[in-house]
């Protein structure tokens, strides 16, 4: 038998919003004079890399090793190394991400999936929030600039002093939400810190894995060593699953290493 759920916690990025479509146009609004021979394929590998982080940045900063703006310059350092391209002095580097913070938001857009999934939530009663591993009032801009204003729940690294996948994250939402873990959902693109970690925190862990515009976080082995828990290609694909109760149960191999994705 599945359970029934009451309330639903989305991630953000990649989730809710194309953080790497705005990432991908933030950064050729502010491209440098050395990536005018960029092509189209050049920029997509790019963004690609930038958003990817490989090297683990931003784990380095949700761990408090990096600050935000040195995370975002070392992803910058290594696409352009990547590139062929020499990397930025300091005055170079933090002119650059100045005029990266400032141009993101303009291209911070919600997903076409999203409305209409919120709209059918709140038409069944089921309340709704996000929990994002980004701290709390950067998260508010990002909505509010992607039109998604009406999400009130949000609760981020800063609210309990604890990134995704630690269940206290998870568990502050769902206070928030007034619901408890059993009967919460928690949706995102992330297969081991949002689908798995929410499991592992008591919720009902699904996996959005969208079929026509894959997430930056990709497993760097084969993800068939998830198994057991709910797959989405779509957010449309959800309001299934809760109407008729879901059943979470993941099981991740030990091969199974993903990243995270910021901006």
């Amino acid at each position: 038998m599945g359970r029934s759920v009451d309330a639903v916690l989305f991630d953000i990025d990649e989730t809710l919003i194309d953080l790497q479509a705005a990432m991908g146009s933030t950064l050729q609004a502010v491209g440098a004079d050395d990536l005018t021979h960029f092509t189209a394929a050049d920029w997509e590998a790019y963004t690609s890399l930038f958003a990817a982080d490989p090297q683990g940045h931003y784990d380095a900063y949700l761990s408090g090793r990096l600050g935000f703006a040195d995370q975002r310059v070392l992803r910058l350092q290594h696409a352009r190394e990547r590139a062929g391209l020499a990397p930025l002095d300091s005055d170079a580097a933090r002119a650059w991400n100045e005029a990266y913070e400032a141009a993101l938001p303009r291209y911070f857009r919600a997903f076409d999936d999203v409305v209409p999934l919120l709209n059918a939530l709140e038409a069944r009663g089921i309340a709704y929030g996000a929990v994002s591993n980004n701290v709390h009032d950067y998260q508010r801009a990002k909505l509010d600039a992607a039109g998604l204003q009406r999400i009130k729940v949000l609760v981020g690294i800063d609210t309990v002093g604890a990134a995704k996948p630690e269940p206290a994250i998870f568990h502050e939402g769902v206070r928030l939400l007034g619901s408890e873990p059993e009967r919460t959902a928690y949706v995102g693109d992330n297969p081991t810190v949002d689908a798995v970690g929410a499991a592992n925190a008591g919720l009902l862990g699904v996996w959005l894995d969208r079929t026509d515009n894959p997430s930056p976080v990709h497993p760097r082995r084969s993800s068939s060593s998830l198994g057991g828990g709910h797959t989405i290609g779509s957010l449309g694909e959800l309001l299934e699953l809760v109407w008729r109760g879901l059943r979470a149960r993941f099981v991740l191999g030990p091969e199974a290493v993903y990243s995270y994705i910021s901006c």
